[in-house]
């Protein structure tokens, strides 16, 4: 969706007068990198039998590559995402994480469209990055950042 936006914005003439069967092909496609985002590891609550903590965890581990234990996931709070589309309900979790929590190359499942990198963003730079307009990005991570000014951030040790 990213994508077809940037699409709409650089070549607006594709979508003009197109319908499914005239739909044209781009002559000129932008590079896939202005599809990507920033984005929380994340995943469908679809999996029965599974509490949301252990979906949670079992994220953690397909996207990013650490395991985190159950005992691990803080739950912070769940709110509506996609309101005029979906209207789904996310539930926002923190964890910390390890090297030695490491177990995995992480990466997602490329099999289902995942094209996943891990990033670190140095607590320093966490608000910068949340407010830079050209770093795309979904609400939830600039929530997550705030959240974590908040409430972890001022219990850190001074350097």
């Amino acid at each position: 969706a990213v994508y077809m936006c940037e699409v709409e914005r650089h070549h607006p003439q594709v979508f003009q007068n197109q319908d499914r069967e005239s739909f044209s092909h781009l002559k000129d496609p932008l590079p896939a990198m202005v599809g990507v985002t920033y984005e929380l590891c994340a995943g469908i609550v679809d999996k029965s039998g599974l509490s949301l903590e252990e979906i949670a965890c079992a994220e953690v581990l397909e996207e990013c590559g650490y395991c985190v234990p159950l005992t691990g996931l803080r739950r912070i709070t769940s709110y509506r995402s996609g309101v005029g589309v979906t209207g789904s309900r996310q539930t926002l979790f923190y964890a910390e994480v390890t090297d030695e929590m490491k177990t995995g190359e992480g990466g997602g499942q490329p099999e289902e469209g995942e094209l996943i990198e891990v990033v670190e963003i140095p607590l320093e730079d966490s608000m910068k990055f949340a407010y830079d307009e050209t770093l795309p990005k979904t609400m939830g991570v600039i929530f997550s950042f705030m959240w974590f000014q908040n409430n972890i951030a001022p219990k850190l040790p001074k350097k």
